[in-house]
């Protein structure tokens, strides 16, 4: 599914270069369940933005699906983000002053879908909150509003959900019932990469990948 060889990325930060990844290989198979941790500064966010096509990597490759990734078109690389990958973030980011059924739709109104409507009820009904879609965010739990955005990655049908510290926001017991709801979706067929810097997350995962300082090594935890 995902295979990335000698991927370096740098900024310019004042006059100096800096390496946000150096040199980072590595492959995530279909329908793999993976976690990428590591402390803050190491680079998860970078690897993470490539990975969902949001950024370029500065030297080295990203195949995904077979497809070269690295040197797209900025319209090619929108859609594949559009169609192939699903964003689960910390926050939530969803629209206040829609209803969750509303919020569920949005990717397919922007891709000129018919049956919005009809895949985001199927989409709801999926996570759990198929007797919440006329609730507004701010009527929801957080636990709800996390599987919301979980319903709203799903309905485009990705090949790849993508989350960005997906119990970050939660307490300790809706947190875990996020993680079973991705272990589900996984059992789904539904490769799964979440990024994290939290250990007991990590472990619901099949497999983790650790970064410090932009490269790929063992996790503190193991190494010391």
């Amino acid at each position: 599914m995902i295979q990335l060889a000698n991927l370096i990325k740098t900024y310019d930060i004042g006059g100096q270069i800096v390496r946000a990844l150096d040199d980072v290989s590595l492959a995530v198979r279909d329908g793999e369940m993976i976690a990428i941790r590591g402390p803050s500064g190491s680079g998860k966010s970078t690897l993470m933005n490539i990975i969902g096509c949001l950024d370029r990597p500065t030297s080295g490759r990203y195949v995904l699906a077979g497809e070269e990734i690295s040197q797209l078109s900025k319209n090619r690389l929108a859609e594949i983000r559009n169609t192939r990958i699903g964003f689960i973030f910390q926050t939530f980011n969803l629209l206040p002053r829609m209803t969750a059924l509303e919020n569920v739709e949005l990717p397919l109104h922007y891709a000129g879908r018919h049956d919005a409507k009809e895949r985001a009820i199927e989409a709801l009904d999926k996570v759990g909150l198929a007797d919440r879609m006329k609730h507004s965010p701010n009527q929801l739990s957080g636990g709800q509003r996390q599987r919301v955005a979980v319903a709203r990655a799903l309905v485009t049908n990705p090949a790849i959900l993508l989350a960005d510290e997906p119990t970050g926001n939660l307490d300790t017991r809706t947190g875990q019932d996020i993680l079973a709801l991705f272990k589900t979706l996984n059992a789904d067929h539904h490769t799964i990469i979440i990024v994290t810097h939290d250990t007991a997350v990590a472990k619901h995962c099949q497999r983790e990948i650790y970064l410090q300082d932009g490269k790929v090594t063992l996790p503190e935890d193991v190494a010391a």
